[in-house]
């Protein structure tokens, strides 16, 4: 099986190492494809190209918005046109299920159809200033920041690529892109697509390979203008350090351990539905995933009863089939969400339901893990604390609103949070009050390419999305003009 490459410098080469690592197929354990792997030295070498496509030939950073709009128009289009492949290939890759899949390549087309229309927007700004040192206008412009170097996580291959390569791009950026080592294939895919559709030599090269060493080097390198990255806190906070040498521009999503608050006079069904919503889509592995159910005292018990019945009915499966839920993303990962539900059972959480990896026929191979909710937690225990990244749900009550809010807040995160009521004015009093960057009412999880995304906290650094996508991958440069040049003498008295 001939290794899948990397796309650097407008060619595709294997890793000077020579090694390779298999895709694996979590449905079922079976090899999809062998990936080369890269090293420093790759990761160096597109660096350069990067450096050169920005700095020297300039092809793309100087192109009129209107022409590199156009090609970004172009690369939504060819994704459209092969939107059931790709939907196909990060549903075998990841593991979710076909129609999460095809959800994900729809928000990747409608994403750079947003920032192609987004460059042609008006921007800047003039400003009014004192005439202390003559007749002077001042205004801004924004420009490329330069070399980008883009590091995404697993739990949405295609996706989570898109939000960081199409704004980066629309704003005249050349990039260096890694994906996460456990998906990668709709990322190969989607540089094929960059090939075809005629990008520039060197604005945008992808690199293969562990995050450790790949990551590690893009963060540190001194020709790297912007590092950004999605995925853990912890690994968060080690780019922030490497990415000190050159004090280098940086975005950071990282973890969460979301509220999700629900007062009593709520549509109790609703809340359920969003619910299951916040915690089960994706198989759990969401960074803004609603882990931490915390509910009105007098409806915990009917609430944690209709909650159990609907995750006991969830269906597993083949994920091209349309399950209710696939598997988790890898052996480890698995093993890793199982090993924090035994920590919940052995800390005195009670299981509700779920708890276990499921086996049953044709997932017997596979890494399932059956939705699992715990009853009658407290906010010292570990599954309280810490993101799980799977189908993991916690259940904590409060009496009054005051003490809703210190338990959504007490949490070292601030990623994501809802609230559900019946009351708007309290809806409003409350989710203002919870300390996180995106948070709904009386709903969980939609998301939108016009709206901002990010946290607060340990939950990251900056946004996604949005006009401020956009300007993530921008410097403001102010321009101040003398309109009556010569010297003026501010010293003389």
């Amino acid at each position: 099986m001939e290794p899948k490459k990397m796309y650097i410098n407008g060619e595709w080469v294997e890793g000077s190492s020579g090694k390779t690592t298999s895709a694996i197929n979590p449905a079922n354990g079976e090899v999809l494809a062998e990936i080369t792997l890269g090293t420093v030295e790759d990761a160096r070498k597109a660096i350069a190209a990067a450096k050169e496509s920005f700095y020297t030939t300039r092809e793309w950073r100087d192109m009129d918005s209107q022409t590199r709009g156009d090609y970004i128009l172009k690369i939504a289009d060819a994704i459209d046109a092969e939107r059931d492949e790709f939907a196909r290939i990060d549903s075998m890759d990841h593991g979710k299920p076909l129609r999460e899949a095809e959800c994900d390549v729809d928000d990747a087309i409608h994403t750079f159809r947003y920032y192609a229309s987004l460059i042609k927007a008006p921007y800047g700004g003039v400003y009014d200033v004192n005439e202390g040192f003559g007749k002077m206008h001042s205004f801004t412009v924004h420009e490329p920041v330069g070399v980008c170097g883009l590091i995404t996580p697993w739990n949405y291959p295609l996706l989570m690529g898109v939000w960081k390569l199409a704004p980066a791009l629309a704003a005249g950026n050349s990039v260096v892109y890694k994906p996460s080592s456990n998906c990668v294939l709709s990322s190969i895919k989607l540089f094929e697509i960059f090939e075809k559709v005629g990008l520039p030599k060197g604005c945008a090269n992808l690199v293969l390979g562990p995050g450790g060493t790949i990551g590690n080097e893009l963060a540190e390198n001194n020709d790297v203008d912007m590092v950004t990255f999605t995925g853990s806190t912890e690994v968060g906070q080690s780019i922030m350090r490497a990415a000190a040498g050159n004090v280098k521009k940086i975005g950071l999503e990282l973890g969460g351990k979301s509220p999700n608050v629900i007062f009593a006079d709520a549509d109790i069904e609703g809340a359920v539905e969003w619910a299951m919503i916040g915690i089960f889509l994706n198989q759990g592995e969401i960074c803004s995933a609603g882990s931490r159910i915390i509910i009105e005292e007098s409806i915990k018990d009917e609430f944690v009863k209709r909650l159990a019945e609907r995750a006991n009915a969830i269906t597993f499966g083949n994920p091209l089939d349309n399950p209710d839920m696939g598997p988790l993303v890898s052996e480890s990962h698995m093993n890793k969400v199982l090993s924090y539900i035994k920590k919940g059972i052995d800390e005195g959480a009670a299981l509700v339901c779920g708890g276990e990896r499921y086996t049953e026929g044709e997932c017997a191979k596979g890494y399932y893990v059956r939705p699992t909710v715990f009853d009658n937690c407290t906010d010292d225990m570990t599954i309280v604390k810490e993101e799980i990244f799977g189908p993991v749900v916690t259940v904590q009550t409060f009496k009054t609103e005051q003490e809703a809010i210190d338990m959504a807040n007490n949490t070292e995160y601030g990623l994501a949070g809802a609230v559900f009521t019946a009351d708007g004015a309290r809806a409003l009093r409350v989710i203002k009050e919870i300390r996180a960057g995106i948070t709904w009412i009386n709903c969980y999880n939609p998301c939108f390419n016009e709206a901002p995304w990010g946290g607060y906290k340990k939950s990251g650094i900056g946004r996604e999305l949005g006009v401020h996508g956009l300007e993530e991958y921008q410097e403001i440069k102010q321009i101040n003009i003398n309109l009556n040049p010569g010297i003026v003498g501010w010293y003389e008295h």
